[in-house]
């Protein structure tokens, strides 16, 4: 009696390797940004013997006067503060009339859309400017700019958080004959309350590093020292500052995240 023949399956096909592909696309990119900036690589390589000859004017920071930059820190940090504070309250009362959810009608909703989207659009540095021409120099104009503009993001944020909640949450508050506004705040906020202040915590950590550019143009703070030594070639000074600047920010930066991975 004959054997009887197992078929086997046929194996599978060996699965496609992306990699010359991605190899080419990335070169073909690179290609097509040297050619459209017209980059030449001498001009590169002379350019990077200048940046390291300028760094090497900054390696002997001057610590001199080390309570005056830590006073002028403390004025940047008020400013990055109470413009976060300003960019808090605006968000907090325009983003029920952004959420589609909790907006009484479009018009509303449209109306308050646009507004963060405008406050959003204005970049940091312009409204400083405009800010500093109207109230002078000092540490307001800087806050007012910020909250301004972070104002936009953190508004588009909560409103996005509003509009992710379960609806079953806001029908079971409404049941209970709320009004709008107890809704927001009996069913909105607390829902997204974890979220919203990871937000909150971002947009301080991004204000602080904000506020020491906006000295630059008149906005008070350490930005504003930083302005001064640059400008009378000081560069010992300047290191100090940047120095000051940069534990700083990076202080908050991990302080920052600890925070929200405990809210998490």
């Amino acid at each position: 009696m004959a054997e009887k023949i197992i078929e086997r399956p046929a194996l599978p096909k060996k699965p496609f390797n992306p990699t010359s592909v991605w190899l080419s696309g990335w070169l073909a990119l690179i290609w097509l940004i040297i050619v459209d900036l017209e980059l030449s690589f001498e001009t590169l390589l002379y350019g990077v013997q200048d940046i390291f000859e300028y760094f090497s004017r900054y390696s002997r920071p001057n610590f001199e006067d080390l309570s005056r930059y830590v006073e002028l820190l403390g004025q940047t940090l008020a400013t990055a503060l109470w413009g976060s504070t300003l960019a808090i309250v605006v968000a907090v009362l325009l983003a029920p009339f952004a959420a589609r959810n909790l907006s009484p009608n479009a018009v509303t909703y449209r109306i308050a859309r646009e507004l963060l989207n405008f406050m959003r659009a204005m970049p940091d540095l312009l409204l400083a400017l405009i800010f500093v021409a109207a109230l002078g120099l000092g540490p307001l104009p800087g806050a007012l700019a910020l909250g301004v503009h972070t104002a936009g993001f953190l508004g588009k944020f909560f409103a996005e958080s509003l509009e992710r909640v379960d609806n079953g949450i806001y029908e079971a508050v409404t049941a209970t004959g709320a009004s709008r506004i107890q809704l927001v705040m009996y069913a909105g906020w607390p829902s997204i309350q974890r979220e919203a202040l990871g937000y909150m915590l971002y947009i301080f950590d991004r204000n602080v590093r904000m506020a020491a550019v906006l000295g630059l143009v008149g906005a008070g703070g350490i930005g504003l020292a930083l302005h001064d030594t640059l400008r009378m070639f000081n560069y010992d000074q300047s290191a100090a500052l940047i120095v000051v600047i940069l534990v700083t920010i990076l202080t908050i930066d991990y302080l920052s995240t600890w925070i929200r991975g405990k809210l998490n």
